[in-house]
């Protein structure tokens, strides 16, 4: 009888340590609908996360059986997948046009003015800012003029930033605080005239200039700026974001923001083209942490289509013996492609037009010589010559392209294309069959921030009013899983982060977000219902609906 209690003890205490012997983990999530987005594009139940990383991925029997956590949450089938990851956005910019008159959407210029007058009543002192207004929604469709601003506000200057953000309409106190005046001429930029005097319009380094003029904000007011963006950001399910063109002083910013538990947000900077930021960085090197990269520059090679100053091989089809301009000279970007290369920076130049694609893609071609693995990129990519494709595949250069461009121009882009070189616009599927992977991203605040309107627009090719009806060229659409890839791990990839990010994999960050639908499998129609329910950052939820 001793030999038996002896024996059932023993299995008692076996038991105990098969128990006991579990591994810990922070977080498990089980009865879920996992999209780990690795190679295989396998699908999950549950997942294990500690110390902000992913302890597992499996079914719900293998992951409880092997771990416990304090935090045990039934998802009742609800849709995970990877954190988003917007490959080409403007942070900072999106947080300061949070403090300016919002103009999108305005049908109108007196619709213009009119928020304008309500924003400058709660706003009533220093330059007035907006943004967000396109000539392209309005009856006529032309740029507007000064003359109803001098009007509201003949002392105070104003500054209002087109969609795009390649031009500006301001009013004539903001010219005289310039010194601008009919005379003025600029490279790589425009001074818009209406009967021989300055309409106030601004197209490019000519509204950079202009730019140069409004004060900065203090310390306080950007800290601000950068925790707006946070919050908005977390919110559409954005887990990591690439800064296009900051400077240095913002970036040492970002870093004492996220030292001091301010801003959790994981940034890649790319830094302006000034030989300030140039110097900055090859002095200090390349700065990695787990939630700040910087390691390229971001340099602009022509203006936009929606402004005519994109820079086109042949006359724009509705404004003849024009073709845009590239913002600098072809020397200039010769000269950084070979600092870029001698120090192992990223180079990311902005090309709309065929005929800066074609010139910056041959700038790199030059250096780089053949295949390579230094992943730079050409932000944008929007019209190629059809000659031209092959040369992003033939030099592994990189189209890091945002499909809502795509569906918020296709109203009027074939007005200043025309219907060949439109078929070579917005072509994401042979782009993306260049090098076999494509980083998405969405430009904002040029276009909203949500990354559920760049899955849409990549595969449905439709607007957010469901516009056209049978899509915009639609042989350039995505597959639902290419355009998920594109938000996630191959937006990584774009960045040199796939091995940490982007996919829900043992050992990667643990960023991801709950959806309320199943953005794989809903129908296209349905797909702009899907919704953030929660986004969780380093295993911490910072988001939730």
């Amino acid at each position: 009888m001793k030999k038996i209690y002896s024996l059932a003890f023993g299995f008692l205490l076996v038991g105990c340590a098969m128990k006991n012997s579990k591994q810990t983990a922070d977080l498990i999530l089980h009865n879920a609908n996992i999209y780990t987005v690795d190679a295989q594009f396998s699908k999950a139940r549950a997942m294990a996360v500690a110390d902000g990383k992913i302890l597992a991925v499996g079914s719900d029997a293998d992951i409880l059986s092997k771990y416990s956590a304090k935090e045990k949450t039934d998802l009742e089938g609800q849709t995970v997948v990877p954190g988003f990851i917007d490959a080409h956005a403007h942070f900072f910019g999106y947080g300061s046009s949070l403090q300016q008159a919002n103009l999108r959407n305005a049908k109108s210029w007196d619709e213009i003015l009119q928020r304008l007058s309500d924003f400058a009543k709660t706003h009533p002192e220093g330059w007035l800012l907006g943004r967000g207004w396109d000539q392209n929604d309005w009856p006529g469709k032309q740029f507007p003029t000064r003359e109803k601003l001098d009007a509201m506000f003949p002392d105070r200057p104003v500054y209002l930033t087109r969609i795009d953000g390649h031009a500006a309409i301001v009013n004539t106190k903001a010219l005289q605080i310039a010194g601008f005046n009919e005379n003025s001429k600029i490279s790589g930029g425009d001074f818009i005239k209406d009967n021989g005097k300055l309409s106030g319009v601004l197209i490019d380094n000519a509204k950079d200039k202009m730019s140069s003029f409004i004060p900065a904000p203090n310390a306080r007011q950007v800290a601000q700026i950068f925790r707006e963006a946070q919050d908005s950001t977390f919110s559409v399910g954005l887990t990591t974001v690439v800064d296009c063109g900051l400077d240095y002083d913002l970036v040492e910013t970002i870093e004492k923001m996220q030292k001091d538990g301010e801003l959790k947000m994981r940034l890649d900077v790319m830094l302006g083209d000034s030989q300030k930021n140039i110097d900055y960085l090859i002095k200090r090197g390349k700065i990695k942490t787990p939630r700040l990269q910087v390691h390229g520059f971001k340099f602009y090679g022509d203006g936009a289509l929606g402004s005519r100053g994109a820079c086109l091989l042949a006359d724009y089809s509705d404004q003849k013996h024009h073709r845009g301009f590239m913002l600098s000279d072809i020397s200039h970007f010769r000269k950084m492609a070979k600092i870029m290369h001698d120090n192992d920076f990223q180079m990311n130049t902005h090309a709309i037009g065929d005929s800066a694609n074609r010139a910056i893609l041959e700038v790199y071609a030059d250096v780089l010589k053949g295949k390579n693995d230094r992943r730079w990129r050409i932000e944008h990519a929007q019209i190629v010559d059809k000659n031209d494709f092959d040369l992003f595949g033939k030099y592994s250069i990189v189209p890091s392209v945002q499909p809502t461009h795509a569906t918020s121009d296709m109203y009027w882009a074939g007005e200043r294309l025309g219907a060949q070189r439109l078929k070579y616009a917005y072509a994401y599927e042979d782009l993306l069959k260049q090098n076999g992977w494509l980083p998405l991203g969405t430009d904002f605040p040029i276009e909203e921030i949500d990354p559920m309107l760049t899955f849409y627009a990549a595969v449905v090719r439709k607007d957010f009013k469901g516009y056209p009806a049978n899509g915009f060229q639609t042989e350039n659409a995505l597959t639902r899983e290419q355009a998920l890839r594109g938000m996630t791990i191959w937006a990584a990839k774009g960045s040199f982060q796939e091995n940490e990010k982007g996919s829900l994999e043992r050992g990667k960050f643990a960023d991801f977000v709950i959806l309320n639908q199943d953005l794989m499998t809903v129908p296209a129609d349905q797909l702009l219902k899907t919704k953030v329910l929660a986004t969780y950052l380093n295993g911490e939820k910072v988001y939730q609906r």
